[in-house]
């Protein structure tokens, strides 16, 4: 079962969809709460199904305008959780010897993982809008990520999709730059739906695919899969609440597996496509902001 949002006649819908992608509106009036109630109360999805204000449709789920499942107040990130990320973090920084550990084989090896703020609710964007690139970058990619949904009891309440959107030049430079790597204007979307854990008996072997896309061409495409996730999803969750007073719905972006050729960045115009076959497609197009104008002092 997938909670969605959607626009239809100017006016946003939430609605469940079934694993058959039949199309339930939810007719409650407080319905920006729906999805937090459902996970308090004892009852599955399914059963809700059968409620007064669940209305079933004859709507196409692909047909639908899908926007952001939900708006977290905050969204965070870990990184260099997958073998593929730690590898590309290395290349950033132009290890010459390979033998020579560096911070990033360090974090990868290490008890804690590497959790850092990505977004606000005011910056973080659903399916089908644009993602920016930086202006001062010339070495960005997306960044495919199972991005998991928190609980009021810190436990995981949802999965869907993230595009973590990086700066590989600026990272590279120095790891204290990280957030300027990660952060600015539409740096990160997600979407399109949030996966209930009733629909999910192992959410490690959910599926991600990247494909990107320039004139219509496919210059890009790779698939991996949650469990050559070096961590567990509740260990990330713990660390991320941990002293930590975060707000029911936080999103939490898990690392990503997929990483672009080393000669690839990401161009004005260019389509991103991040998919998994129980969540749907998040897409993505590219835009480039306006030149930033540097001061020096």
């Amino acid at each position: 079962m997938r909670y969605i949002k959607f626009r239809q006649n100017g006016e946003i819908h939430t609605a469940l969809v079934t694993s058959q992608e039949e199309v339930y509106i939810i007719q409650e009036e407080n319905y920006t709460d729906f999805y937090y109630n459902l996970q308090e109360s004892n009852r599955t999805a399914n059963q809700y199904l059968k409620d007064e204000n669940i209305q079933k449709t004859d709507l196409s789920f692909d047909d639908l305008e899908l926007t952001l499942p939900t708006i977290p107040d905050e969204v965070w990130a870990a990184g260099v959780t997958y073998q593929k990320s730690r590898e590309a973090r290395n290349f950033e920084t132009k290890k010459e010897d390979e033998k020579d550990l560096t911070f990033y084989d360090l974090v990868y090896d290490a008890k804690r993982p590497e959790i850092f703020f990505k977004s606000t609710a005011r910056r973080i964007i659903g399916p089908n809008s644009d993602v920016y690139i930086r202006s001062d970058s010339n070495w960005q990619i997306p960044e495919p990520e199972l991005t998991l949904i928190v609980g009021k009891k810190e436990d995981i309440i949802g999965y869907t999709l993230g595009n973590d959107m990086s700066c590989r030049d600026i990272e590279g430079e120095n790891p204290l730059y990280l957030p300027q790597a990660k952060v600015w204007k539409n740096s990160g979307s997600i979407g399109p739906a949030i996966l209930m854990p009733e629909g999910i008996e192992d959410p490690y072997s959910i599926d991600i695919t990247c494909k990107i896309y320039r004139n219509n061409e496919l210059k890009f495409e790779g698939t991996a899969y949650v469990n050559q996730l070096k961590r567990k999803l509740d260990e990330l969750v713990h660390y991320l609440v941990y002293d930590n007073d975060i707000l029911e719905g936080t999103a939490l972006m898990t690392g990503t597996c997929i990483v672009p050729p080393n000669d690839f960045t990401l161009q004005d115009g260019d389509t991103i496509e991040i998919s998994s076959e129980k969540i749907g497609i998040l897409r993505n197009s590219v835009k480039a902001q306006e030149q930033m104008v540097l001061i020096h002092y």
